[in-house]
């Protein structure tokens, strides 16, 4: 249940730092994992952003994922429905950095992980569009929206649009009939336009972008914040396990899957 923060309490700063760090690092994530395999590992750009998990920046792709999903958990909503999408959003991350999207040749256990992979990733997705398209833009009744808030909610509208758009998109072009586009890499991009509008939604959110000049009603109704150092600590060590780096059973079953 949310619990009554006044203004100015640091509580607050953490709640808007952790909104930040899921919007800074859902940006970052894309740009990252293909200049990584471009400048590290001489790659050039794989056909989507899951594609990465066979490549050098395997690491970053699970480890980035993980790490968002782990923050999404430690962030607790104004109410049931914003925990219970945020919660989502944040099992579907995990979920997908966990689950790799199937080789091109797969085994069966690959073929069902990467179900799973599929599964995850659109619950992670459709969880962060109806945030962005409803909950985000959502004002304490009681009190009359600023003009900043008002500007921020069109930032959150488009924003949601454009992530689905851009996924039903990519959902389009992967479709056999669009072959012929595959020498472009429609997928990844458009899959970076999509996480680039979640990064951004976040980063508004946070207020790093279209900040209130002063204290408001819905700064002093923030939740308390999360647990967030335990639930990295538990995403951390599936990171480290899914990585190769855990025990033999972990290697052995991330073998199994390609």
């Amino acid at each position: 249940m949310s619990q009554a923060v006044p203004p100015g309490d640091p509580r607050i700063i953490s709640y808007l730092t952790l909104r930040q760090a899921v919007g800074y690092l859902g940006l970052l994530l894309p740009f990252a994992l293909a200049a990584g395999n471009w400048l590290i590992f001489s790659g050039g750009l794989r056909g989507s952003i899951s594609g990465y998990y066979y490549t050098g920046m395997r690491g970053v792709l699970v480890g980035g994922l993980c790490v968002i999903g782990a923050f999404l958990l430690a962030y607790h909503g104004y109410d049931r429905w914003d925990s219970w999408f945020t919660n989502a959003a944040g099992i579907g991350a995990i979920g997908a950095g966990l689950f790799p999207t199937p080789p091109v040749h797969p085994s069966t256990r690959a073929t069902i992980a990467g179900y799973c992979h599929f599964a995850f990733a659109s619950v992670m997705f459709s969880a962060l569009i109806v945030m962005a398209l409803w909950l985000f833009r959502k004002t304490d009744p009681a009190s009359e929206p600023t003009r900043v808030k008002r500007l921020r909610n069109r930032v959150y509208l488009v924003c949601g649009i454009v992530m689905l758009v851009s996924l039903s998109l990519a959902g389009i072009v992967s479709l056999p009939f669009a072959t012929a586009l595959n020498s472009a890499n429609p997928v990844f991009w458009l899959e970076t336009v999509a996480i680039v509008a979640f990064g951004i939604s976040w980063l508004v959110k946070g207020q790093a972008i279209l900040r209130d000049q002063e204290p408001t009603a819905e700064a002093a109704r923030l939740p308390v914040a999360g647990q967030l150092p335990g639930a990295v600590a538990v995403v951390m060590q599936l990171w480290s396990r899914s990585c190769g780096q855990g025990p033999a059973w972990s290697r052995s079953w991330r073998r199994a899957l390609v």
